[in-house]
């Protein structure tokens, strides 16, 4: 008996970041041969004196929905013929939706706003929900990518030897993998190793010594994800100071940047860190937040 595929899921609201995060998403159904999952929800506006002659019916609106997603879809079957392309239409909100269909969804992929969302925010309520709480990788797209020259394309990840670290250095090595793009392997650290030298009553750390550890540290964090794809040639970046806005930097010449949903010394009740929250308000490339 064959097991189908987890699908990917993408979140389409018909809004311009949705659209971004429909090709995004296909790209990546098409390359894992999974099942694309199109779902859109809505919720019923209910006002206290509807006007004369505008109340719609549930169901009409319902049907209308139904009929745009499925024409997006298919739409998506004429291009890739191959591809299982499903839609789901959901009542009530976004997040919820997404949050529910995460749930069995090999990767979530949502634009960082969509229809109705405040001009003025980067990132959208509904993409910082479902990053906070799905059960798979989020991938959000966001709304004012930024063109930028380099060699080639590049999948920034963050290291710091946690378990969730792990899991996105797996996932940024699949990335770069198919995308035939180079790994760079970021480590930002703010507390040297302070030690007392030679009785003296001042600490003092030895910098040397600290980003010895600190390469060790990645090195040993990506060699079995290095080991799986071997083809994928990856570098290590050290640096001092926030890893936020070290990987807020790098990001500016990067294809995609992935951090894990909660570093080292993180609270364990957040499910999503300030790492996490930092990059997905600032970068301008695709984020993907991995549990």
């Amino acid at each position: 008996m064959t097991t189908q595929p987890a699908p990917i899921v993408v979140g389409y609201d018909g809004s311009t970041g949705s659209q971004s995060a429909l090709r995004w998403a296909t790209a990546e159904a098409v390359r894992t041969m999974a099942p694309l999952r199109l779902v859109e929800a809505f919720e019923l506006v209910i006002t206290a004196r509807p006007s004369p002659g505008h109340v719609v019916p549930l169901e009409a609106v319902r049907t209308a929905r139904q009929t745009g997603l499925d024409a997006v879809a298919e739409n998506v079957r004429l291009h890739h013929p191959g591809l299982t392309v499903e839609t789901r239409l959901e009542g009530g909100p976004a997040a919820r939706a997404l949050i529910d269909a995460a749930a069995e969804a090999r990767t979530v992929v949502l634009g960082s706003r969509g229809l109705g969302g405040w001009s003025g925010l980067l990132v959208g309520s509904v993409a910082v929900q479902v990053t906070t709480h799905a059960q798979c990788p989020v991938v959000v797209i966001p709304h004012d990518q930024r063109p930028h020259a380099h060699l080639g394309p590049t999948v920034l990840v963050g290291v710091d030897g946690s378990k969730a670290s792990a899991k996105a250095i797996d996932f940024a090595f699949d990335q770069a993998e198919a995308m035939h793009a180079e790994v760079v392997a970021l480590h930002a650290w703010t507390s040297p190793f302070l030690t007392y030298a030679d009785g003296a009553s001042m600490l003092q750390f030895d910098e040397a010594k600290v980003r010895e550890e600190a390469r060790l540290l990645v090195a040993e964090s990506v060699a079995g994800a290095a080991a799986e794809h071997p083809d994928v040639h990856w570098t290590t970046e050290l640096t001092m100071g926030g890893a936020a806005q070290a990987l807020v930097r790098r990001a500016e010449s990067a294809d995609l940047v992935v951090v894990g949903s909660r570093g080292r010394g993180g609270f364990t009740g957040l499910l999503l860190g300030s790492v996490g929250q930092t990059v997905l308000h600032h970068a301008h490339c695709p984020i993907a937040v991995v549990h």
